[in-house]
């Protein structure tokens, strides 16, 4: 660590004109804080959810052995390289997302509230406070930002989606309370300028970005002057952390130039997604490597695709829709298609993963100081069942975890202990939550 006669507050922005840039964590700040706040704060801790929907294949998705491991299945394969990040867990359940036939809905709902939602396909929705609201009230109360909620498709599906329950159900991941669904954000456009927009109306910054003009334009003047003041070290963080938010802006641009006129007009799709998905969900995860990397929230959501997508993936081979292949009927070929979409959507996860390795953060990266959750709230989609979970926990969360190791849970263990667990991990106590029974302590 470089210390030089520079201190400044955890909290610094650039400002300049009609912008507002927040930093990542330099040696600079470290100084600033007194030997308390050292002793009390470091590291930052974070949590993410990421949801793939629709369950999966169980046999080629469980690692063959428990306990630490060396190998992981099939399916998970991408993930090797982060193995020591990556602990499988299995024989978990969300006993309150049956339904009696609107089981993809209610799967979603469950997922990080562990609670029944209200059958309704009008306005009186109710279902419950999800897990990471309870975390952001606790570990993001001094960010820009307290939560994040990002998805990939565009919510304009509403009124009743599966078998009289509402569509918030399935749009909705995160609830700050039993009636207020968050909604998701799906255009990347919109996610920047949450993050480091400053001044005027959406559709005023959305017009002087689309000029082309950066917001770091603005902040060259006092961006040249920090820089003169920091040590070498944080210099180069800087300097790799703006390029990062250049390649971000550069991407959104791309994306915009891309065909606008070919856009359904039906759906007033905003500007700023990638026509090809791989792209946008590349772009949202970026996106969520900066807003940990500068301290902008410490709580992202993430629904990768929706329930009962009929999404195809050419570009893997598989010409039909994920909801009807998820009906497999024990056809051997579908389940190899199903096996071939799970994968796929890991190997995006471990993208996400690699990102947040490279990304240092104190005298770690993002991906120690991280707990992410990857998983779906069905298990074998064929029968729509909640059993036995495909789920991953990753990270370091700041020491608290360690992987290489697939965790066989007790038949039965409600998918809530895991989320009590992740908590508790993050600095978050709570004594109970939803149906929870306690915690997993091997993890």
């Amino acid at each position: 660590m470089i210390v030089t006669k520079l201190a400044l507050p955890r909290r610094t922005f650039l400002r300049g004109v009609g912008a507002t840039l927040a930093l990542p964590l330099l040696d600079a700040m470290i100084p600033a804080l007194t030997a308390a706040e050292k002793t009390a704060a470091a590291p930052i801790r974070r949590l993410g959810f990421v949801y793939i929907p629709m369950g999966t294949h169980q046999p080629m998705w469980t690692p063959a052995q428990q306990g630490r491991i060396t190998e992981l299945s099939p399916i998970l394969t991408s993930l090797t390289p982060h193995l020591n990040h990556t602990t499988v867990l299995s024989n978990l359940d969300l006993k309150n997302a049956y339904s009696g036939g609107a089981d993809h809905t209610t799967a979603h709902a469950a997922f990080l509230s562990g609670v029944k939602a209200k059958r309704t396909d009008g306005s009186d929705y109710e279902l419950g406070t999800t897990v990471d609201q309870i975390a952001a009230r606790q570990i993001s109360t001094q960010t820009p930002l307290p939560s994040l909620e990002l998805a990939t498709d565009f919510n304009y599906v509403v009124g009743n989606c599966d078998n009289g329950y509402a569509c918030i159900y399935m749009n909705s991941m995160a609830w700050s309370n039993p009636t207020t669904p968050l909604p998701t954000e799906a255009n990347p456009r919109v996610v920047f300028e949450r993050m480091f927009g400053d001044g005027g109306t959406l559709a005023q910054r959305q017009a002087d970005l689309r000029e082309n003009a950066s917001i770091l334009d603005g902040l060259m003047s006092s961006m040249t002057s920090l820089q003169r003041r920091l040590g070498a070290g944080d210099r180069s963080k800087l300097s790799n952390y703006l390029d990062s938010v250049r390649e971000v802006e550069r991407r959104i641009e791309r994306a915009e130039q891309q065909d606008p006129d070919a856009m359904p007009t039906a759906l007033e799709r905003p500007i700023g997604a990638p026509q090809d998905w791989e792209d946008h969900v590349k772009l949202m995860f970026e996106l969520q490597v900066l807003a940990f990397q500068a301290d902008i929230t410490r709580v992202i959501t993430f629904q990768v695709s929706r329930e009962v997508s009929t999404r195809t993936y050419p570009q893997i081979g598989v010409l039909e829709g994920h909801h009807p292949i998820s009906h497999h009927q024990l056809d051997p070929v579908k389940i190899a298609q199903l096996t071939k979409i799970s994968g796929y959507h890991v190997s995006l996860f471990a993208y996400y993963l690699e990102r947040l390795k490279a990304t240092q953060d104190g005298s770690g990266t993002l991906l120690d100081n991280s707990l992410i959750l990857l998983g779906s709230g069905l298990g074998n989609p064929d029968v729509h069942d909640h059993t036995n979970l495909p789920i991953v926990v990753a990270g370091g969360g700041s020491g608290s975890h360690v992987g290489g190791r697939h965790i066989m849970c007790a038949k039965g263990t409600p998918m809530t202990n895991l989320l009590v667990t992740m908590l508790d991990k993050s600095g978050v106590n709570v004594e109970r939550f939803a149906d929870s029974t306690g915690t997993i302590e091997e993890l």
